[in-house]
């Protein structure tokens, strides 16, 4: 019984890892910065979690033209959800949806760095 709990605990710590780690490469590629041409396309002086939708609708339609180019991976997965979580938050705690929005921020600017990274 005892083995088994020391798995168990084994298994999340090893995921929690591999969250923060994948959350980590997440923020450094949207650290980048983004071209004035790739702002435009989705009519955007400052990237916003609403601008995540057209802008990977955007990188959808745009042909790796470099070979560096990647997809958007499980990102469209992550914002959904954290999407789905600043909905719940919106009005009841702030702090979190202040959180969430940030969030979708972080993974608009990262499909504006791989449309970026496809135009190059």
């Amino acid at each position: 019984m005892f083995a088994a709990l020391l798995f168990l605990i084994s298994v999340v710590a090893l995921g929690q890892f591999g969250l923060f780690y994948w959350r980590a490469l997440l923020a450094s590629e949207a650290a980048l910065p983004v071209s004035r041409e790739v702002l435009d396309a989705v009519n955007a002086s400052a990237l916003r979690g609403e601008d995540f939708q057209p802008l990977a609708e955007l990188h959808r339609l745009t042909p790796d033209l470099a070979a560096e180019s990647r997809g958007l991976g499980l990102v469209p997965a992550y914002f959904k959800l954290i999407h789905a979580i600043g909905e719940l938050a919106a009005g009841r705690l702030s702090g979190v949806a202040s959180w969430a929005a940030g969030e979708e921020a972080l993974c608009a600017r990262y499909a504006a760095v791989q449309i970026q990274r496809g135009l190059r």
